[in-house]
């Protein structure tokens, strides 16, 4: 037996176990995670960011870092001012860095993006988490390029690559038996939705408060920050929503609470999670959370469903399920699955769900209505293909989350050098960064107002850092998250720290 051959018989049950589990994930498959943090104390740091005033950048140094953009990002700010006037907000993706204009990106290679105005930058964005390889990823770029001269971007017929994805999918995904792509994560949600509703006979669908699942009507709720329901459903009618409930992240008893009174409502279709936690691990979940929702679901007849959106072959061949032990009904991906190319999205799961998405002319059992003329065209389909097969052979996302160590450890020591109270903490190659904590305000309605009005500080000052941030050649997701990748060498990482050891010297901290 493992535990007899590295001595952990003398230690308490829970813990042998825990690093067991840790050692086999990390050893047998190259996972990214090499050792799961503890939750409560991030959430302790997290609480005393929030019990304090915000920790802004000193006004001169902010006004230094606005000058940036004004002097070195000329071509972009004119074409933001023009764009403005014909894209609502400036922009056409919700991931665009827009304070205090957006820039204009011309080159993605490797770790780097370069602007329009010739300046280049370090990309932990990598198009929202897809780019484990690197952005542009040469082997992938040439196969790609092939297959444009051969038989171009799509037919609206069957191609090779379709079958070639799904099978590798399935191959690397213990409970994937088949495997349909769609046009994005938000599609393949609605997919799973639907799936679990017809596989089950009930309705009721519970997420993690503070989870974003796509910007379906149902799913538009308890997003960012848990508690807040249809905060943010405007234009959509409430009975879209009347069948989605949230339960407080990592939270048992919650959610076993709601699984028993929707017994009285018709029951539970499905619990939806991302399996690291909501927010792309935002709000980290207990090493054996998800075990427990595998064992509540099957308790009350309910489907599991992991968003692994980001997770997918970042974390893992097999995903974070691989990682955590835990087998879901329907997994959703997005991003990966077309390799950074459009058109990334997708959904697998047991055969016997799974038959609810048959396509074309299959006859037989009642069959979930989904689509999309560009799902699964031969681009997305092969750039997912061949993305995932280098992944697999250059080990990508181990040496993805060495990178994410080495810069949350290198975060945690300039965060302690300069006495701040921020908090740094990864699962692999996701990392973040927390400075004005606005996605942990606790909402209170009976104070909504000034909810509204901490929100709005910490909001400003997360949109300032995310500047100062780009203004020193550091490119993040909103100011607070981070996505590493095999590009990132130790080179690249201590770089990085420098850079961001320049910002964290403009914080003026009062003794």
């Amino acid at each position: 037996m493992l535990s007899d051959r590295i001595g952990f018989l003398n230690l308490p049950f829970s813990f042998g176990n825990f690093f067991i589990n840790t050692f086999l994930n990390m050893s047998e498959a190259g996972y990214s995670i090499k050792s799961y943090h503890e939750v409560d104390p991030i959430y302790k740091k997290l609480d005393k960011l929030l019990s304090q005033p915000i920790l802004p950048i000193d006004r001169d140094a902010m006004e230094k870092y606005k000058a940036y953009f004004d002097n070195k990002c000329s071509k972009s700010k004119e074409i933001s001012g023009r764009s403005i006037e014909v894209i609502p907000g400036g922009v056409q993706h919700n991931l665009a860095f827009n304070y205090p204009f957006p820039l204009v990106f011309t080159k993605a290679e490797g770790a780097y993006l370069h602007d329009i105005d010739g300046n280049r930058y370090i990309d932990f964005l990598q198009a929202g988490g897809p780019t484990v390889l690197g952005s542009n990823y040469p082997v992938v770029k040439d196969k790609i390029i092939d297959l444009l001269n051969s038989c171009g971007p799509s037919t609206g017929l069957f191609h090779e690559y379709e079958y070639k994805i799904a099978k590798k999918i399935c191959d690397l995904y213990p409970s994937v038996d088949l495997f349909r792509m769609l046009g994005s994560g938000t599609e393949a949600v609605m997919a799973a939705i639907r799936v679990a509703r017809l596989a089950t006979k009930k309705k009721k669908i519970i997420k993690l408060g503070g989870a974003y699942h796509g910007w379906s009507d149902q799913m538009v709720y308890g997003m960012r920050i848990p508690g807040t329901g249809r905060f943010e459903a405007h234009g959509i009618p409430r009975s879209c929503s009347k069948h989605t409930q949230e339960v407080w992240p990592n939270s048992i008893p919650s959610l076993e609470r709601k699984l028993r009174m929707n017994i009285l409502r018709g029951g539970t279709a499905a619990v939806i999670l991302e399996p690291i936690g909501p927010e792309s691990g935002t709000r980290p979940v207990d090493y054996d959370y998800n075990k427990k929702v595998r064992e509540l679901c099957d308790k009350y007849g309910a489907l599991l469903i992991f968003d692994e959106v980001v997770s997918a072959f970042r974390v893992g061949l097999d995903g974070a399920q691989g990682f955590f032990g835990v087998e879901p009904d329907l997994t959703v991906f997005g991003k990966v699955v077309a390799g950074g190319y459009p058109s990334a999205g997708g959904l697998g799961g047991k055969q016997d769900y799974m038959e609810y998405l048959a396509a074309g002319i299959q006859g037989g059992k009642k069959r979930a209505m989904v689509g999309g003329t560009m799902a699964a065209n031969p681009i997305s389909a092969a750039a997912g293909y061949y993305t995932i097969c280098e992944i697999e052979k250059n080990n990508a996302c181990e040496k993805a989350g060495l990178a994410g160590d080495r810069l949350t450890k290198g975060l945690k020591t300039l965060i302690d050098k300069y006495q701040l109270p921020y908090v740094a903490y990864n699962q692999g190659s996701i990392c973040h960064l927390e400075t004005s904590g606005v996605m942990f305000v606790k909402i209170n309605w009976l104070k909504i107002l000034k909810v509204l009005k901490d929100i709005k500080a910490r909001k400003h000052m997360m949109e300032e850092m995310g500047a100062a941030y780009m203004a020193e050649g550091v490119v993040t997701l909103a100011g607070s998250r981070m996505y590493t990748s095999m590009a990132d060498t130790d080179d690249v990482i201590d770089d990085a720290l420098n850079r961001f050891e320049r910002v964290f010297k403009n914080i003026t901290v009062s003794k």
